[in-house]
């Protein structure tokens, strides 16, 4: 029986990209939108896009397995099957971290010009 730790050193470096990419791609829009001040609007409306993109597919299945009567916890699971579900929340995740990097950023720099 293989232990888990020689299962993920055979080659699934997935969730390895899945960490980094949701490290990286923050930082990456962090100091894009430091260069072209237009990209925090763009990243802006991409996150309230996504965000109700996202919110409808939800309530739209549930209020569809609701409807249908089939309450059974694998109906729900369906959701995942779905591209623009995955898609947005996936950005969303990257998002909410972008949007906790800039306020820190700022704080940071507001907190360094009042001393």
């Amino acid at each position: 029986m293989e232990t888990i730790i020689t299962q993920y050193m055979k080659g699934d470096y997935m969730n390895v990209i899945l960490v980094l990419a949701s490290l990286l791609l923050p930082l990456f829009m962090c100091f894009l939108q430091l260069k072209w001040k237009k990209l925090n609007f763009i990243f802006n409306l991409a996150g309230l896009v996504s965000t109700l993109i996202f919110g409808n597919i939800a309530s739209v299945s549930i209020y569809q397995i609701i409807k249908n009567k089939t309450v059974f916890m694998t109906n729900i699971h369906a959701i995942f099957l779905n591209p623009f579900f995955l898609i947005t929340g996936s950005y969303l995740g990257i998002y909410i971290v972008y949007l906790l990097l800039n306020i820190t950023l700022y704080e940071i720099t507001l907190k360094q010009k009042q001393s």
